[in-house]
């Protein structure tokens, strides 16, 4: 299974990762529309934390044990058998939020006008991740691991 990971040593905190991934998850998939247009806005599945000269992204670990699949009492977060990734299905998500409340890495966003959570799901049918590609300083890293 892949993972992306981070060089907080060569994070500039451009945000670019929160802004081609909230790109990349609008209907449009057109910068403008995303952020001007679209209703219901689209939101980003990760985000920069800042703290000093230190800033880093933070998303989904994809975790091996997921409590937050273990905690979804609809069954909406599951890991998927063909990727290995932990994905949600919209449609079963009712919006409890206990995921949030379990996720060890605070990774998991919630879409409060949609009533559902929204996560990283590493750009499902994309050869890499929006955020990686888009990394100026090329400090989100996606590789195999073995879990």
């Amino acid at each position: 299974m892949k993972r992306i990971y981070i060089k907080e040593q060569a994070c500039i905190a451009c945000h670019l990762c929160e802004v081609h991934c909230q790109r990349q998850h609008s209907q449009s998939k057109d910068f403008i529309k995303a952020f001007k247009r679209e209703s219901p806005r689209p939101l980003p599945r990760v985000r920069v934390e800042e703290k000093g000269a230190l800033s880093f992204s933070v998303r989904c670990q994809q975790c091996e044990d997921a409590p937050c699949a273990q905690a979804c009492l609809t069954g909406a977060i599951t890991r998927d058998p063909i990727s290995g990734a932990v994905t949600v299905d919209e449609e079963k998500c009712v919006g409890c939020w206990t995921c949030l409340l379990v996720c060890p890495f605070a990774a998991i966003r919630q879409d409060a006008e949609q009533g559902k959570t929204v996560r990283c799901d590493l750009c499902q049918g994309a050869d890499m991740p929006v955020c990686v590609v888009n990394c100026p300083n090329e400090a989100l890293i996606y590789t195999e691991v073995d879990i």
